[in-house]
């Protein structure tokens, strides 16, 4: 395969370091060269540590402006004629919808990677109604449309917004089997508090909130057991929670609120069950990665979800948007014995080792930027 020039964009410098390094890496060993576009954060400098030249882009990422929007389009079409690409590979909503935009208007090869539909679709209505338009104009022309959920491509299939041609079904990103393995199995000294472990972004969307209301419900019948939350504070997404409500959760000995942080394994590996009660995910990363390490998990019977977490095999379901089917699910675990919870563990990380290794989707980008 001859090296391309392959421009990879997302809506944030962390995006791409926190999710594509490796697949960065394994285009690169592939013999093409990588270049990113996104909007500057405190991860440019871990993009460029990849080896690979970063371009910044000014993107209003939760704005509706049309005005703004046309001249994010034209800041792209600028930045991908200057870098000379032969494929844009998309991440998020509107590099995927205005970088794919330019790209084709280049002719130059798009591949999409629909990693979750986020609060537009998550909330529905006439955002949702728009959403869809400018995704049907964006993707007409792409090669290639990554999902990584069956119900989500689907959806998309359903309301007319590609081919079914276009569409493949991806393994997440993929996660370094070598860099997250389960902890050394040691004997957990009785005074040690049972650890739940919420890893995500502080927003409704997560939900933060059910969390938050089934810990303060179990606090009374287990008041040694710690809820953890781990992730940042995102004031740029409409479902942000405010800093101060999370001070008051804090304050009110509900939650231990950890902050966020570049290397989550240590925080993984400590935890008793990690818990994602979002109302909608992708592919959820923090439930593959905690997997992989060999925890057992809770989360919400929700695309994306379901797909890591096999009811009574390696975690517990419950439904969305309900603290209280929440805190019955993490009751349920808390019951298991230490070698029922291990059980589950093993059954986790065999998952993530048969069914989403990272090769499996640096494999697939590779045959998407020859093959189309």
């Amino acid at each position: 395969m001859a090296g391309k020039r392959i421009v990879i964009s997302a809506n944030a410098a962390w995006n791409i370091v926190n999710f594509r390094s490796g697949l960065v890496r394994g285009l690169q060993a592939a013999g093409h060269d990588v270049v990113a576009i996104a909007p500057p954060d405190g991860s440019v400098e871990s993009v460029r540590a990849l080896g690979i030249p970063y371009h910044p882009i000014e993107m209003d990422k939760k704005g509706l402006s049309p005005a703004a929007d046309l001249a994010l389009l034209m800041r792209y079409r600028r930045l991908l004629a200057s870098i000379g690409a032969d494929v844009f590979l998309g991440y998020t909503i509107k590099p995927n919808i205005y970088g794919s935009l330019a790209a084709q208007s280049l002719g130059i090869r798009v591949v999409n990677n629909v990693s979750g539909l986020g609060t537009a679709f998550i909330r529905g209505g006439w955002l949702q109604r728009l959403a869809s338009i400018l995704y049907k104009m964006a993707l007409r022309r792409s090669s290639t449309i990554f999902f990584q959920n069956r119900d989500d491509r689907d959806l998309f299939l359903s309301k007319g917004l590609l081919r079914a041609e276009q569409a493949r079904i991806l393994p997440g990103s993929g996660i370094d089997l070598a860099r997250f393995t389960p902890p050394p199995p040691q004997a957990t000294p009785a005074s040690e508090p049972f650890r739940f472990l919420l890893v995500g972004r502080v927003i409704r969307d997560k939900g933060v909130l059910e969390y938050v209301d089934a810990a303060r419900r179990l606090r009374a019948s287990c008041p040694t057991v710690r809820f953890q939350l781990l992730g940042p504070l995102d004031a740029e997404n409409r479902t942000a929670i405010p800093a101060a409500e999370v001070e008051k959760w804090v304050g009110a000995g509900i939650v231990d609120y950890l902050g966020e942080a570049e290397d989550v394994r240590p925080f993984l590996g400590a935890a008793d069950c990690v818990v994602l009660p979002s109302y909608r995910e992708g592919l959820p990363r923090t439930l593959l990665e905690a997997a992989a390490m060999g925890r057992p998990l809770v989360a919400t019977d929700v695309a994306g979800c379901r797909d890591v977490v096999r009811e009574g095999i390696n975690g517990f379901l419950c439904a969305p948007y309900d603290a209280v089917s929440l805190a019955g699910a993490m009751e349920r675990m808390l019951g298991l014995s230490g070698a029922e919870r291990a059980r589950l563990g093993a059954a986790s990380r065999a998952m993530v080792e048969a069914e989403y290794a990272e090769q499996r989707v640096v494999d697939s980008y590779l045959e998407a930027i020859e093959f189309g």
